[in-house]
């Protein structure tokens, strides 16, 4: 298998974690994200890309490849996240989590397929969240988008299951991040709570009562490269405490 792996969603949190990682153990990486000065942080070869655009992935892709030879990894980090009411929602809002969360990844697996079925293996890699599993309140569209990534994974790892090549989704719960700051900033905002509170109360759903650490999600990741892991194929892991 190629050590060349692409990261998306490579600037920070858990896609730069990931990304230091597997340049430790001595992979080629390539990041890939819409920000140049998040990417140009981590010190390693990147390429910026929008996954959304399957233009930008195809472009950025090639780049990545003509740099480092073929694709044998793709970890499609790249999500997001916005919460609001259902009631409040609108058709747009359901779109742009699609777009970003379940067509991204799309994107991105396309792009590197070619590379893998030419060298009969390969891993597709997608982090998802425990909300791809289960139901939160006030995400919505997040869930949807979330699950939609799970039932893309299971679908597509039958389709490759004679190549060589397998597909697995990672699902955390609430990861130690940026992301999860503005989560937690939301929710005193809206509420009043403090910052201590609102944690708190998002630490609940985790029978081990912590936060999911961004070296978990890539060691994880890791893992899944292994040879030891080369039966792995459509499972979407938890890393929850035990939440699911």
């Amino acid at each position: 298998m190629s050590k060349h792996v692409v990261v998306t969603g490579g600037g920070t949190g858990v896609g730069a974690d990931i990304a230091r990682q597997f340049t430790k153990a001595g992979y080629q990486v390539t990041i890939m994200g819409r920000t140049e000065t998040t990417l140009k942080a981590q010190n390693l070869p990147y390429q910026i890309c929008d996954v959304t655009d399957a233009q930008s992935v195809t472009d950025a892709f090639a780049a990545a490849r003509k740099d480092f030879g073929p694709i044998g990894v793709v970890i499609a980090n790249a999500g997001a996240a916005t919460s609001k009411p259902f009631s409040k929602m609108v058709a747009a809002d359901l779109t742009k989590m699609f777009d970003v969360n379940v067509t991204g990844v799309f994107n991105v697996w396309q792009a590197a397929l070619a590379d893998m079925k030419a060298a009969e293996t390969g891993r597709l890699i997608a982090i998802a969240s425990t909300a791809g599993l289960k139901g939160y309140p006030y995400v919505a569209g997040y869930c949807a988008a979330k699950h939609g990534v799970i039932g893309l994974t299971r679908a597509l790892s039958l389709e490759l299951a004679m190549t060589g090549i397998t597909v697995n989704a990672i699902c955390p719960g609430f990861i130690e991040t940026p992301m999860l700051e503005r989560s937690i900033a939301n929710i005193v905002e809206k509420t009043g709570a403090s910052a201590q509170d609102a944690a708190k109360s998002l630490k609940k759903g985790n029978p081990q009562r912590r936060f999911i650490q961004t070296d978990e999600v890539a060691s994880t990741a890791l893992w899944l490269c292994s040879e030891g892991a080369r039966s792995v194929n459509g499972h979407a892991l938890s890393l929850s405490g035990g939440e699911i």
